[in-house]
């Protein structure tokens, strides 16, 4: 049996997979936790991917190794290599500001839509080094090479300190804020705008399964890796069509295409997928913990919540949740509440409330799964991953609000199982990654409730009316 391994470097933690690479079949895992924070040593990844390496008993009979991590870190580093100061991780806010100059300074949000697909926003990198330039000055004169997590980790893994062998894939690189995914290029301008003229060595970009180098110490071939986003789309083997909904601590809606989007709006992000396609993808930053929320206020554990949402009308009696618990990034509205909207003495119940919730959560994500498809991207297929797929009222629900079928595949670590997937892709040599079945997905249909929605647009702007006289 031939051998690959499949490494997951998320936000939380470090997981590894040693898969069969002709059928994806899962032989061993483990995994060791990250620190918290929203900025990290990256020491502290190389220490939790020695300890799940060695959960695994080691990568020794392993032919091909691939890292998928999460997207937009800052890793620094200087001309020897070393690391000049922690990263600054995707959810580190504190270059919002940087981002609204960016967009001013390039002449506005439509202009960077149509440069790269993506606007500007704090999680991105570019905006990261921009908040370097300008409040740490000397680490960004220090400054000889940017990477992302994935390129750092793949890049030690080979054992080199020389930073002219740090590589990526198409997929980070379009999270970055420098390069675009329709042309497939660094945009030296971009860099240069937001490092304030300075021009750090950026990582070269590989195909989805040229050879990333060797494994240190070993035989094992590395793949390129890829962005979290875009390894778990490979590993559900999501195709043009396809949609992955992920409802986990933000909602994500990512859809595999053809053709690259240019939103100028901002919401809809130009990113490339794994396999040499595009993954627009749109990010929400409430997701699954709306649904925890409502649970602990009404005093239920969430399977008594799920019951609850089910035992309740579609529409909710007309009770409606506006889920922007925490603000919202899609639409961008940082400063947004949550509000319950259609409130009687007759509808206020608490199986209402908790559909409301289902409900509102699930008509968000149709919201930037509309945003897509107004992008061009045809949306045939809704795959559902995440903590909030667990839920038998979102999973029954979602169909009903989002108008199509909804295939919840097995629960699994698809970012992982997608690199190790791309790892035996680079090892085959062939000109698709190896067909992996995943077994157990149940495909849920509802009839379509489309009132639905029409309430949850229209408390959404009644929400952001009362806002607007608020602030006025």
């Amino acid at each position: 049996m031939t051998l690959v391994a499949g490494i997951d470097s998320s936000t939380q933690s470090c997981k590894v997979l040693v898969c069969d690479a002709d059928t994806g079949a899962v032989v061993r895992s483990a995994a060791a936790p990250h620190p918290g924070g929203t900025e990290v040593d990256p020491a502290a990844w190389w220490q939790a991917l020695q300890s799940a390496i060695d959960g695994v008993g080691g990568l020794d009979d392993v032919d091909a190794v691939s890292v998928g991590g999460q997207q937009h870190g800052m890793v620094c580093l200087d001309s020897s290599g070393d690391v000049i100061r922690k990263a600054l991780l995707w959810n580190d806010t504190r270059s919002a500001d940087a981002a609204t100059d960016l967009i001013d300074e390039l002449g506005g949000s439509a202009r960077w839509a149509q440069e790269i697909g993506v606007v500007p926003v704090a999680a991105i990198t570019a905006t990261k080094l921009r908040w370097l330039a300008d409040n740490e000055p000397d680490n960004a004169d220090r400054l000889a090479a940017v990477c992302l997590p994935h390129d750092w980790l793949t890049w030690r893994l080979s054992g080199s300190s020389d930073i002219a062998d740090l590589v990526t894939d198409r997929s980070d690189a379009s999270g970055t804020g420098y390069f675009s995914a329709a042309d497939n290029t660094y945009k030296e301008d971009l860099l240069l705008l937001a490092t304030r003229g300075r021009l750090p060595r950026v990582p070269r970009v590989l195909g989805p399964h040229d050879e990333a180098g060797r494994l240190a110490g070993g035989a094992a071939v590395l793949g390129p890796g890829a962005g979290d986003n875009a390894a778990a789309a490979l590993g559900l083997g999501a195709a043009s069509g396809d949609c992955v909904m992920s409802l986990g601590t933000s909602g994500v809606i990512s859809a595999v295409g053809e053709a690259a989007s240019h939103d100028p709006d901002g919401i809809v992000a130009g990113f490339a997928d794994a396999t040499g396609r595009q993954l627009p993808l749109v990010c929400t930053l409430n997701g699954a913990p709306v649904l925890a929320t409502v649970a602990k206020m009404l005093g239920v554990d969430l399977a008594r919540f799920a019951e609850l949402a089910l035992s309740a009308p579609p529409g909710s009696d007309g009770l409606v949740w506006v889920p922007y618990f925490d603000g919202e990034r899609s639409p961008n509205l940082p400063d947004a509440r949550g509000a319950l909207q259609g409130v009687s003495t007759a509808n206020l119940t608490p199986a209402n409330v908790a559909r409301a919730a289902v409900e509102g959560l699930l008509s968000s994500m149709a919201y930037c799964l509309d945003r897509i498809a107004d992008q061009g991207v045809a949306v045939d297929r809704v795959l559902m991953v995440g903590g909030g797929a667990n839920s038998a009222a979102v999973r029954e629900i979602a169909p009903a609000v989002l108008g199509r079928a909804v295939d919840v595949p097995t629960p699994g670590e698809y970012v992982a199982l997608g690199a190790a997937r791309q790892a035996a892709w680079t090892l085959s040599g062939g000109d698709s990654p190896p067909e992996w079945v995943i077994e157990g997905s149940h495909t849920y249909t509802a009839d379509p409730t489309p009132h639905v929605l029409e309430q949850y647009q229209a408390a959404r702007s009644l929400t952001l009316g009362q806002r607007k006289i608020m602030l006025v």
